[in-house]
């Protein structure tokens, strides 16, 4: 069995709020394949704690002192892409969601989910998949589609093989790696493995970022997604 098979998922807790962290921690502990191995007071310390700690996710809030969550954010996925950063925050502006996504978050919640949710979430981000809420989906993807002919955009092709791109493009839709699998009559295995590459071959760590880059490249577009 593969080393990263035995170990349980990492986690980093940002928050100024120590109840927040508290809270939280206490959610993610009770899980057998969660361990939280920091947390954070601000936006420094959590860029300076993912650094010793290297942790597979990191929660991170928005409104924090020295740092907010956009900067510490962009800092993280910038110093270590592999980790996936997970948004749990008060707010539900939309620009904050827009900021978080080009900064390189995996997903955003609200503080008003369940225990059950973020648990549900942590994993998710974990094993690359998207969490964001379906209500601002389309308005997400809507913000990071270029005006025509802007930039210099890089042919699908030279970047991506076509069943890549199109593992890719049924992932805009919102279908899970199951249901690509089903879609395309493959395994989940097969799936993975192309998640895997893309990942690899685009220097992202989950879906929302992976999708977020097809669109401004203009590899995806609206009349792929729902």
């Amino acid at each position: 069995m593969p080393e990263r098979a035995l170990n349980k998922i990492r986690i980093l807790i940002a928050d100024d709020h120590a109840v927040v962290r508290e809270g939280t921690r206490q959610i993610l502990q009770q899980e057998p394949d969660m361990e939280v191995v920091a947390d954070a007071a601000d936006g420094e310390e959590a860029v300076r704690l993912t650094a010793s700690t290297r942790p597979d996710v990191a929660i991170i809030d928005v409104a924090m002192p020295k740092l907010d969550g956009i900067a510490a954010t962009r800092q993280i996925k910038s110093l270590y892409p592999d980790a996936a950063v997970l948004v749990l925050s008060a707010y539900d502006d939309d620009q904050f969601v827009f900021s978080l996504l080009e900064a390189g978050a995996a997903g955003y919640l609200l503080k008003s989910v369940r225990g059950r949710e973020l648990v549900d979430a942590v994993r998710a981000v974990y094993a690359g998949e998207s969490v964001l809420h379906p209500t601002v989906a389309r308005k997400v993807l809507n913000r990071f589609v270029p005006a025509t002919g802007s930039g210099s955009r890089s042919r699908p092709a030279d970047v991506l093989s076509e069943r890549e791109l199109e593992v890719l493009r049924l992932a805009s839709r919102g279908l899970s790696n199951q249901e690509i699998a089903d879609k395309l009559s493959l395994s989940l295995r097969t799936v993975q493995a192309h998640f895997s590459h893309i990942f690899n071959k685009i220097q992202v760590g989950s879906r929302t970022e992976a999708v977020v880059r097809a669109l401004k490249e203009g590899w995806v577009t609206l009349n792929d997604v729902p």
